[in-house]
């Protein structure tokens, strides 16, 4: 089902309903968003569980990327500055001194060509030319929502270049499993990730490098653990950051497990990636939301899949390359279901 959305200097905004069994996503053109996602709790009432607006102009202004499509490369790029095929780029800095989601002409603020739609599945696709964002190589890039078996939202990334490039996308959705409208039972849902390292960063978030153990300290989650029982930890990591805002190793899949103790809702969240970021909302305060709701510091919680940030700025991680030619493809799944 379309709907518009609103309009924008840019054009019409439109909402595309899909739907599976019990599960129901409202996606916008506008960045490929992740608008609306409905799934049941234990006694099969359904809630939406994503943060997000109810007017496309709302997500333009917003530096929360709510349920956005993040590319050519997610997260932080040290300093702006990478390295490829022997040349350097200099990207935009707007994140302090570094670059944060490919600069500022973000994806998120872009209008998407529908390419197909059915039921269940929608994909949008968009070209990127040589030199857009600062990168380098004309791209067609790909990104399909799937929901599966009235269980599982699978979302599906493929993109391919005419040169050496960079592709590290994300969903940048920010969950909550009470519902987007109870932003205060946000922390207090348990999260289990089987990492057994993460990646410390400085005080810009910008990684350093190392891979810590994440044994006997706040970051350790491979138990269930409330998202906010460590967050105000006088830990360096939560000092630093504010809260949680890391990358974790996807050590295995599931590489996260959320769970709502009050309703019952799970999702397991399983990747091919090789870092999940885990970030708390430590910069939400007082935004309006959909509903007239105002989502207020952690109301939400991110969990996005993709390279370990400032990848290309350290050689000895896995790298967020692809060649010319070469069609890149990535996925993540997020399933839901109840327990209790």
């Amino acid at each position: 089902m379309k709907e518009l959305f609103g309009t924008l200097p840019q054009g019409a905004v439109s909402l595309y309903t899909i739907t599976s069994g019990n599960i129901t996503a409202v996606i916008s053109d506008l960045g490929a968003t992740l608008v609306k996602l409905f799934v049941p709790d234990w006694n099969g009432v359904c809630a939406d569980v994503v943060l997000g607006f109810d007017k496309p102009e709302d997500y333009i202004a917003s530096g929360t990327f709510f349920g956005a499509v993040v590319g050519r490369n997610a997260n932080r790029i040290g300093k702006g500055k990478f390295t490829l095929d022997g040349r350097e780029y200099q990207l935009d800095l707007n994140n302090g001194e570094n670059n944060l989601h490919s600069g500022v002409d973000f994806f998120k603020n872009r209008i998407w060509q529908v390419l197909h739609t059915e039921e269940n599945s929608i994909t949008f696709g968009m070209e990127s030319p040589h030199g857009d964002q600062g990168f380098p190589g004309n791209a067609e890039i790909q990104v399909t929502y799937t929901l599966e078996q009235g269980t599982t939202l699978k979302i599906s990334y493929d993109a391919i270049s005419d040169r050496d490039t960079v592709f590290n996308f994300t969903n940048h959705s920010y969950f909550n499993l009470a519902g987007h409208d109870k932003p205060e039972k946000a922390m207090a849902q348990l999260l289990t990730m089987p990492a057994r390292f993460y990646t410390p960063s400085d005080a810009e978030s910008v990684p350093t490098g190392a891979m810590r153990k994440v044994d006997d300290s706040c970051m350790d989650f491979r138990t269930p653990k409330a998202i906010g029982r460590d967050i105000d930890a006088e830990e360096e990591p939560m000092q630093l950051q504010g809260g949680y805002d890391h990358n974790f190793e996807v050590f295995a899949n599931p590489c996260a497990i959320l769970t709502d103790p009050e309703s019952g809702r799970t999702m397991a969240v399983s990747t091919d990636c090789p870092g999940v970021q885990l970030y708390s909302g430590n910069f939400l305060e007082g935004e309006t939301g959909k509903d007239n709701v105002s989502y207020c510091r952690r109301g939400g919680v991110c969990l996005e899949t993709q390279f370990y940030p400032d990848a290309l700025n350290k050689p000895h991680w896995p790298q967020p390359v692809t060649p010319a030619g070469v069609r890149y493809r990535s996925e993540t799944t997020y399933v839901f279901g109840t327990e209790g």
